[in-house]
Parts: C-alpha cells; structure tokens; sequence
C-alpha cells in the first residue's frame, strides 16, 4: 500500500532506531489493533520480521512501521509517538477515530 494515512513521530522513529539496534537484521515494528482492553480494542507493538504484501509501510529515519490491513480502518489518520514522561516510557497512538480510551492510552473506543 502506498497510501500514508498514518505518521510516525521524530521521537518514535528514535526509539525504533534504538530497539532495533538490538535485534536480528530484518526485524521491524508492527502496530495491530487487538480486540479487548478496557475500552474495547488496544493498542499491540510487536517486533517482527515477518512481512505481507498488504502491510502499510511507514517510513521515517531508515526504520519501518509496519500495519496490518483489517488494524488500518481503526488507525486512519493516526499520529504514533513516543513519549517519556512520569507515566513511563512508551509508544503513544494519537488516534482521531477514537471516541474514548482508557487512562493510560493503550485502549480506546469507536
């Protein structure tokens, strides 16, 4: 797919760069949408080198996002970031289809 309707922050693209610098040659981020979570789907992160051809590619700084199909519909026009704050370190979906999501932004709601 060559369609970008997601965008990978400069901070997140960082903290790819630094988690991939330990793993297998090959090895990328995938960001899924999974059934469950307290507000009904969640957020999934998974490193993996496997690669379909319908995946959508986000590129930024020499890494790649990877996105399943049947998760795109729910993440259209996503920004994912990376934030450090007093909650933790952690990947952050800034989502404008979602209509609620939980406390600690890993769930959301449509």
């Amino acid at each position: 797919m060559s369609d970008h309707t997601l965008t990978l922050t400069e901070r997140a693209a960082k903290r790819i760069q630094t988690i991939l610098a330990g793993e297998a040659e090959g090895t990328e981020l995938r960001l899924s949408v999974d059934g469950g979570g307290c507000s009904g789907f969640q957020y999934k992160f998974d490193l993996s080198s496997e690669r379909f051809a319908d995946d959508l590619v986000i590129s930024r700084n020499g890494v790649n996002l990877r996105v399943d199909p049947v998760s795109l519909p729910l993440l259209e026009g996503s920004e994912v970031d990376f934030v450090d704050d007093l909650m933790g370190q952690t990947f952050r979906v800034v989502n404008p289809n979602a209509t609620a999501s939980c406390g600690c932004g890993t769930s959301f709601s449509i």
